[in-house]
Order: C-alpha cells, then structure tokens, then sequence
C-alpha cells in the first residue's frame, strides 16, 4: 500500500503546479549528453498540462560557489525540454523567486511550461531555509516532486516546500518507489543482492543493510577480493582492503545470524595487467597466481549465479562483477546481465538495477532494456540501498 500521494490525487485543473524535477543533465558545448532525466519528466508534464495545470518547473543545476553563474543557468536546457515535451512552449525566468519569477508565472499560458532559474544560485535551497521555501510555495498552488534522484537531500524545494502546499510523487518518482518497494520493502522472494565495485569501504552500510533483507548476497568485483582475504584465500596483486578484513568477518557474521547466503566467486579470470585485448586466465579462486590479479568473475561463478537467479523471484543489482570496462574482463558482468534480462523478459523474474558503473555496464551488454527497472538515481539509490530514510520521500509521505 502506497504511503504517499500520486498527482492523480491532486485536482491541477487552472491550478499553478510546482514540480520539482532534477535536469542536472551532463552537457558538452551547451548540447546535452544524455537526456534520460528529462524524458523521465514527460509523463508528468504531460499529464498535468493535458489536465489544464499551469506548470512551473524547479531545478538544481550543477554547484554553484556564490551564487548565479552564467555556465550554470538552467537557460541553455530550455530547447532541451521544449523538444522532450513535442514542442510544447517553454518560458524561461531569470530567477526562481521574488518579484521577476513571480511576474513570469504571471505571464504564463495555457499549455506552457515555465522553467525558473537554478535554485542553488540562492543559499536557502541546500540550507532548506524555511523562508526560500515559502517564496517558492507562493509561486504555486500545488506541489509534485518527481525527482527520486534528489529526494535523499534535505534541500527547500525537496523537504521543506513538500509541507506547504498540496503534495504528490510525479510518474518518474511514483514508478521509481513502487519499483523500490517491490524490489525490497515487499519483494516476492527468494530476494538476491548482487554488491559490486572496488572497494568495500564505500558499500559498508549498503551491505550491512541487505544481509538483514535478502535470502542471498552476492558480494563481487574488486570488494570480493576483501571478503576472500578475510577467510584467508591468496588473492595475489589484486585491489583489496586489507585493513577491513574484520569488518568483512563482521558482515559474513551478521548474514548467518540473518539466515542470508553469502555468496563469493570460486573462479576467477587473472592476469598480470589490466590492459585490453589481454588473453585472460581462468583460476580456481583458491589458485590466483601471487603475480596475478582477479578482474573478473570466472565461468563457474558466472554458471553458479545463473542457476541461483533462476530460483529466485526478485534481484537487487548495484556494482559490476569485474572491470568491464576493459574487454576480456566484461565477461562475467555482459553474462549474468543477460540472464537477468533473459529471465525478467520471461516474467520469471523482477529485477531492479542502479548507480552509474551498473546502468553503463547494461549499456554495453546490451541488457538495460531488458530489467524491470533501471534507476538513475545516482546518490539517492545507494542510500535507499543502505536502508536510510530519504527526506524527499518522507516529505510526501508527511502529507498522504
């Protein structure tokens, strides 16, 4: 049962609509990269102007030091969002408060959107003063985030401004929460986690969290290395934590008291470099050459983690299984990628994957499109992953 409104909750229709959307998109000589965060917008604009809202969209862009500065004006993604939104008019205030954004609200049609300027061009936003908030609550009459990937801030127009007005969660934040909660907080089980990337230290809290909600843990990449170093299997030259060695024990600990499998590689592909086209070695785990490193999962593991997803009804995936940025050594993450689409395509399986390195790594094998759902939340999935409250969704949940 959800615990927060929907704008199919909310009556738009003449009403000024803030909607708090992240379109702090990449760009390259003023042309945008990768659009995926304002084509995740669409729905929602769509749906509120089509129900006669007049919409005015809030954004972060970029960190601004002291205040407005012209490279990071939300100006130059006005095309951007005209074309994302089938060239609906896009307005364009030079502030995000105060008079000039109040006489630009003034000004607006039926059918356009107005864009306001970057909110971290004034303190109140990233202090989540309560006085910038209620300049921007004056300017609208209701108040939908879609914007997951901000919602772990506790900034004015995340927190603070969702408890002035009539408050809802946009399609993109809906789908993200509804996915979220079926992956994790409700999951059909048997529930796997597979944790990648280098190092450990940065995943602590992540996997601490998931050994106490998940049947199985699948701990790989560069972090594995550590947790073999713990019971005492060589690893040679390659990346590992030493020094957190007992925290590793600590976690392997925690998951038997939980009745969570832990699962590690028991082969691996080695060699003496990381370096492109290099002919990789498959060594028993137990094997590596101590002038060798592990850079990727071999292909027992690789069989290992298929027939183990294919008993399973929900996977959680963050992190690749080796450094599959340089082929040979892509070949575990592009094999388990595929089984998990393979298996989400047949409605055997729900599967939920996010952060940079495992949304590029679905990319390159070809994958992405076959998962449940992908998140392109950045921060804010690692925190939900880690179990915390994120206030921009607790916000919303304040006012259901």
């Amino acid at each position: 049962m959800r615990r927060f409104r929907t704008i199919d909750d909310l009556d738009v229709r003449g009403r000024r609509v803030l909607v708090r959307a992240d379109l702090n998109v990449p760009m390259k000589a003023g042309i945008v990269t990768d659009a995926t965060r304002i084509t995740r917008l669409v729905p929602t604009m769509k749906d509120l102007l089509q129900r006669g809202a007049k919409v005015i969209v809030l954004s972060h862009f970029g960190r601004p030091k002291a205040g407005p500065e012209p490279a990071l004006s939300l100006r130059s993604l006005v095309e951007a969002l005209r074309r994302a939104l089938g060239g609906v008019p896009v307005r364009f205030a030079e502030d995000c408060i105060g008079p000039t954004a109040a006489a630009a609200v003034g000004r607006l049609g039926d059918n356009e959107v107005l864009l306001l300027e970057n909110l971290r061009f004034h303190d109140g936003e990233e202090a989540n003063a309560a006085d910038f908030a209620a300049a921007l609550a004056a300017l609208g009459e209701a108040y939908v985030n879609d914007a997951f990937s901000a919602a772990h801030r506790a900034h004015a127009s995340v927190e603070a401004l969702a408890r002035l007005l009539p408050a809802a969660a946009g399609r993109a934040m809906q789908a993200e929460l509804d996915a979220l909660e079926a992956a994790l907080a409700a999951p059909q089980r048997p529930l796997l986690a597979i944790v990648g990337g280098a190092k450990v230290s940065t995943k602590l809290a992540i996997l601490e969290n998931l050994v106490k909600r998940v049947d199985a843990l699948a701990i790989v990449g560069g972090m594995a290395n550590t947790f073999l170093f713990a019971r005492g299997v060589r690893v040679g030259r390659s990346l590992c934590e030493a020094e957190r060695a007992e925290e590793a024990r600590r976690i392997e600990a925690a998951a038997r008291l939980a009745g969570c499998t832990v699962i590690l590689p028991t082969d691996a592909a080695v060699a003496t470099e990381l370096r492109s086209g290099l002919a990789a070695q498959v060594s028993a785990i137990e094997a590596v050459p101590d002038d060798a490193m592990i850079l990727d999962i071999g292909p027992r593991t690789v069989a290992a983690l298929a027939a183990r997803l294919g008993l399973c009804a929900t996977v959680v995936w963050n992190g690749p299984l080796g450094a599959f940025e340089t082929p040979p050594f892509d070949a575990g993450t592009t094999a388990v990628a595929r089984a998990i689409a393979d298996l989400t395509r047949a409605g055997r399986l729900l599967s939920v994957a996010g952060g940079g390195d495992t949304l590029a790594a679905l990319e390159a094998a070809g994958a992405g499109d076959g998962f449940s759902y992908l998140s392109t939340a950045g921060g804010a999935f690692l925190e939900w992953l880690e179990g915390r409250e994120l206030p921009g969704v607790a916000a919303l949940a304040a006012r259901s």
